[in-house]
C-alpha cells in the first residue's frame, strides 16, 4: 500500500516525463518512412447531357448524392420496384400521387428524406411542372388498362404524356424514360395499343431524346397474371386461353429501368423488355394449377356477350371489373419490334416465369401441401421424359 501513496504532483511529473531517446528515435523513423494510408474516396462527378454535374455514389440506402428522379405512376405495380431500386441506392426520388393512401408503401423504400411526395393531377400542368423542375431523370409509368368516368384512354396515354413531356422539355431535364406497352400499333383493333402508340409519338415529337420502354406482360407479387389464375374465383375469358406472349419478371424490368436512367447512351432508344420464352395463357394456367395443387375452373364466355357486358358494368360500378377493350386484347398475340433493343442491349438476362411460380404461388396451397418443396431439376427431367413418351403413343 506504500507504493500507491504517490502524491498528485509526483504522479503528474512522472506522466509528463519524456520517453527514452530510443523509443523517440524509432517513432520518428517509423513516421518518416511509412506512407500515410488514405481511405478510398468512392464517388465520381458526372456531367450529364445538359451539363449538370451529378455526384454519383456507389453507396447504399443512407448515402448522400446521386440523381434526383421523378417517377409518375409510382403507386402502380411496376412503380414500387423502380422507386425501391433508386431510393435504396441513395438517389432522391420524387413521387407524384393522386390518393393519399396509395403511396404509403413507398415511404419506407428509401432513407428519411430521400423519397418526397407531391400531390398532382394529370390535367393540372402546374402540378406536373412542380414535380419535375428539380429532377434530372423523369419516368412516366402512368397507364390505364380500362377507361373510367373521369379519364378515358386518350386522356391518360396521349394527353397525359403530352403534358409530362412538355414539362420535361421546359425545364431541360436530362433524361425522360417513357414506359409504353408491348404490341403497340397505330392500326391495332385495341384502343389501348393505339393510344399507347400515339403516346410514344407525342413523347418523341416534344422531347426527341425520349427513351421508349415496352415491357411484356409482367409477373410478380402483385401481378394480375399468376394471382388472377390462382385466385379462388372462376377465370372468365373469351378465347379459351389461347393468347400468346413472353411474360417478364417485374424485378428484371425495374432493374432495366434503373440502368437505362443512369446510362446516357440509351437516350433516344427503344427497348422491348420481354421474357426468354413464349407461352400461351393456357400453358401458364397449367403451371399455376400444378404449383398450387388445385384445378381452378375456367369459364369461356363468347366475345359478343362478355365485351358489351363488361362495358356496361364498367359504366355502372366504381371498382374495376374489366372492359370491352380488355376482351379485344385477349385475341391479340404479343409481337416484338425487331428494330428495338432488348435486355441483351443492357447486358441483362431475363428470368423464365416457370422458375418463379413456387415463390409467388405457395400461399395458394392448402395446409396439406404447403411445405412441399418445388420440383427438383431431376424430377422435372423425369416428368418431361415421361410425358414425352405418352405424347408419342
Amino acid at each position: 500500500m506504500a507504493g500507491l501513496s504517490t502524491s498528485p504532483m509526483a504522479l503528474h511529473r512522472q506522466l509528463a516525463r519524456p520517453t527514452s531517446s530510443l523509443v523517440t528515435n524509432i517513432s520518428k523513423r517509423t513516421l518518416s518512412t511509412t506512407p500515410r494510408r488514405r481511405e478510398p474516396y468512392n464517388q465520381d462527378v458526372v456531367i450529364t447531357r445538359t451539363g449538370k454535374p451529378i455526384l454519383r455514389i456507389p453507396g447504399g440506402r443512407s448515402a448522400l448524392g446521386g440523381h434526383t428522379a421523378t417517377v409518375f405512376g409510382a403507386t402502380g405495380f411496376l412503380g414500387r420496384y423502380i422507386v425501391n431500386r433508386l431510393a435504396r441506392s441513395g438517389n432522391s426520388v420524387v413521387v407524384p400521387y393522386r390518393e393519399e393512401m396509395s403511396k404509403r408503401h413507398l415511404k419506407v423504400t428509401g432513407d428519411l428524406g430521400r423519397v418526397s411526395f407531391i400531390e398532382h393531377d394529370l390535367r393540372n400542368t402546374a402540378s406536373i411542372e412542380e414535380a419535375v423542375r428539380h429532377s434530372d431523370i423523369v419516368y412516366n409509368l402512368i397507364g390505364r388498362e380500362y377507361p373510367t368516368k373521369n379519364f378515358d384512354l386518350e386522356d391518360v396515354h396521349v394527353e397525359g404524356t403530352s403534358r409530362i413531356a412538355n414539362a420535361v422539355a421546359k425545364y431541360d431535364v436530362d433524361r425522360f424514360i417513357h414506359v409504353s406497352s408491348h404490341s403497340v400499333h397505330p392500326d391495332s383493333p385495341s384502343e389501348f395499343y393505339r393510344t399507347k402508340h400515339r403516346s410514344e409519338q407525342v413523347a418523341r415529337d416534344i422531347f426527341p431524346e425520349t427513351t421508349i420502354v415496352r415491357p411484356a406482360p409482367m409477373f410478380g407479387f402483385e401481378d394480375q397474371l399468376l394471382h388472377r389464375l390462382a385466385g379462388v374465383t372462376n377465370t372468365f375469358t373469351s378465347n379459351n386461353l389461347e393468347q400468346r406472349f413472353w411474360p417478364v419478371h417485374v424485378i428484371d424490368v425495374g432493374a432495366a429501368l434503373e440502368k437505362i436512367g443512369q446510362d446516357d447512351s440509351t437516350a433516344g432508344q427503344t427497348y422491348e423488355l420481354h421474357g426468354p420464352k413464349n407461352y400461351s395463357m393456357r400453358e401458364i394456367s397449367e403451371l399455376v394449377d400444378k404449383e398450387i395443387m388445385k384445378k381452378r375452373r375456367h369459364i369461356n364466355v363468347p366475345k359478343r356477350i362478355r365485351g358489351p357486358g363488361l362495358e356496361l358494368l364498367n359504366k355502372l360500378l366504381w371498382w374495376p371489373v374489366g372492359s370491352k377493350d380488355e376482351v379485344e386484347r385477349e385475341f391479340l398475340d404479343q409481337f416484338i419490334d425487331k428494330n428495338a433493343k432488348t435486355f441483351k442491349g443492357l447486358d441483362m438476362e431475363a428470368g423464365d416465369i416457370a422458375n418463379f411460380t413456387f415463390k409467388y404461388l405457395q400461399g395458394y396451397r392448402s395446409a396439406a401441401y404447403y411445405d412441399l418443396p418445388p420440383m427438383t431439376e431431376k424430377e422435372k427431367r423425369e416428368e418431361k421424359k415421361y410425358l414425352h413418351v405418352l405424347d408419342d403413343q
